[in-house]
């Protein structure tokens, strides 16, 4: 890395007067708060862009990323080292340890003796909702960023976003993201998704508590910032329930409620890594999670009914959405049982007049419909299974293989040319 520029010695001599509070510890149940002096290996402790202040005058980090951390030992350096090496160079870098019992913790602390910027939460582990709201606490920062442990983004992805976001005022921008994963032969495979992929809703101040388009983008927290005063003056927060269990379902929903001020952007800089077999989206057993998350936002949405009257509709949508998810995502014990709840819950919706059929798509609308009225029939069309018709007979044909059932027997056979 580059030297410091300017006076470096009298920064230095600012810095060791202070002894900057750069590392918490509430792991024994109240917030300990333990003075560390930065050790100077070449890291440069002010940025180029920073002049010499003393302590009590030392600017406010334009961008606060937040990095919850639990037991992400074999990709958090990867991740680490894109965030430090980011072109904005004023930046705050709040890491939460969330209780990790692998080397995490150990390595948060050596690139906290080495950057000033770092700043580093130890606390028993609470879940992904309480890191990442203890986070958003401790954070200083204009805006407000999220990087998860086992990702990493490009150089350029919060100097981009925060000249926008400050030039127009926003309340959030966003941007795309690349997904990749490993094959079978360890070969890296990806896909880059954007905000609109019909792109006339891009670079273009929303307001998403009337325009309802942006509902359907994907739905994330990483690929953007946001502004802090404006996550403060509504309170906007994460379900502070055990474990990675889905939380910034929540998060997603209240941001855009009362975002006055919203800009999608379609660069990619957030590479998102979707083969960590320790991530909460591949844990098949994680049944029920996506539900307590719905649950505790329609909580949310009942105790505002300005919110409940013009949103409800979007709620109902996004459960869906993430309900319809979940069932094919977890085990085949456990669908069956998952089923009887999305039925009961969207029966009930439907009954109440809560649903907003003209927000959801041609095959929303048929899975909504079948989840509704007919939910062994979806459960077959899910899962692929024979109808009681095709049981008795049918024919299909897959390339060369001719495949038969005639009263529950299955036959194939290859067919000649």
């Amino acid at each position: 890395m580059k030297p410091a520029r300017g006076r470096f010695p009298e920064c230095i001599s600012h810095i060791e007067k202070a002894a900057l509070p750069c590392h918490t510890d509430t792991a024994s149940g109240g917030a300990v708060t333990a003075l560390v002096k930065p050790a100077y290996l070449g890291v440069p402790l002010f940025r180029s862009k920073l002049s010499c202040l003393s302590p009590d005058k030392i600017m406010i980090p334009k961008v606060s990323i937040v990095i919850p951390v639990y037991n992400a030992e074999p990709y958090l350096r990867e991740c680490l080292e894109s965030v430090v090496h980011q072109t904005l160079e004023d930046i705050e870098i709040v890491c939460v340890d969330d209780g990790s019992k692998d080397r995490s913790g150990a390595i948060l602390d050596e690139y906290a003796a080495r950057d000033i910027r770092f700043k580093v939460i130890h606390k028993e582990n609470g879940g992904y909702g309480k890191a990442m709201n203890a986070g958003m606490d401790a954070a200083t920062g204009e805006y407000i960023g999220i990087v998860e442990p086992d990702d990493y983004i490009e150089p350029s992805m919060y100097e981009t976003l925060y000249k926008k976001a400050s030039e127009l005022n926003l309340d959030l921008i966003k941007s795309g993201f690349r997904r990749f994963w490993h094959d079978k032969n360890g070969e890296i495979k990806s896909e880059c998704e954007i905000p609109d992929r019909t792109g006339k809703l891009h670079d273009v101040i929303l307001d998403l508590t009337e325009n309802l388009a942006p509902y359907k983008f994907p739905m994330n927290t990483w690929t953007g910032i946001y502004k802090k005063a404006y996550l403060d003056r509504y309170h906007i927060r994460h379900h502070e329930t055990p474990g990675a269990s889905f939380q910034d379902n929540g998060f997603w929903l209240q941001s855009f409620w009362h975002a006055r001020r919203a800009v999608f952007i379609p660069d990619i800089f957030y590479n998102y890594r979707c083969d960590n077999p320790n991530s909460s989206v591949t844990n098949p057993e994680k049944v029920f999670c996506m539900k307590e998350e719905y649950d505790w936002i329609r909580e949310f949405l009942e105790n505002d009914p300005e919110l409940r009257n013009k949103f409800l509709g979007i709620y109902q949508l996004k459960k869906f959405q993430n309900y319809h998810w979940t069932f094919n995502r977890i085990d085949l014990r456990f669908k069956k049982m998952f089923l009887r709840v999305f039925h009961t819950e969207f029966k009930e919706a439907y009954k109440k007049g809560e649903i907003d059929i003209s927000l959801f798509t041609d095959g929303e609308r048929k899975n909504l419909r079948r989840v509704i009225r007919h939910p062994r029939k979806f459960y077959r069309k899910a899962l692929k299974l024979p109808s009681l018709k095709e049981r008795i007979f049918s024919v299909r044909t897959d390339g060369e293989i001719k495949t038969v059932r005639f009263l529950g027997m299955k036959f194939s056979f290859r067919t000649s040319k």
